[in-house]
């Protein structure tokens, strides 16, 4: 096999956890409605870590289609609220490529995602399903939220990147 050829089943691999990850997530009970640990965002930090940016792209894109088709949200607002969540977060994620790694890390970039990440969806609440600034009383509490579990994500990925720390 090729390289190409293992990097392309490596990142399909990536795709199934973060599938399932987030599947199962969806059916965690919350103490609020709408706070959920990102949990699939393990996968995707690790996937931008170990590859690049592009196999990052492709397994959270991907992860939101497949788990929405699963879940049986496709093209219902859970569904755009879950895909602006993930394209605010990847282009989050894009931006830290620019960031320097001398001063910024792997919590950093979690941080930045989950905070496109929360961005996207409240962009979209607020636009299309409840369009009145109250929405954004929640923020806080949300963002608040968004912080301790990217720190939890980071965390665990900086295990499965160098697992002897």
């Amino acid at each position: 096999m090729t390289a190409q050829t293992i990097n392309i089943h490596q990142i399909s691999k990536f795709c199934a956890i973060a599938i399932i990850l987030h599947s199962a997530e969806f059916f965690f009970p919350t103490p609020i409605f709408g706070i959920k640990p990102g949990i699939a965002n393990i996968i995707i930090l690790f996937t931008y870590l170990k590859f690049n940016f592009k196999s990052a792209v492709y397994v959270s894109l991907i992860r939101v289609f497949i788990s929405s088709l699963i879940i049986g949200t496709f093209i219902t607002p859970t569904f755009f609220i879950s895909l602006s969540g993930a394209i605010l977060s990847l282009i989050f994620l894009f931006l830290c490529q620019f960031l320097s790694h001398k001063f910024f890390s792997i919590y950093t970039f979690s941080m930045l995602m989950g905070l496109g990440h929360i961005l996207g969806q409240f962009i979209i609440v607020r636009m299309f399903i409840i369009p009145d600034d109250g929405v954004f009383i929640l923020f806080p509490i949300f963002i608040l939220f968004t912080f301790i579990f990217s720190l939890i994500n980071a965390f665990i990925v900086s295990r499965l990147i160098s697992p002897s720390n």
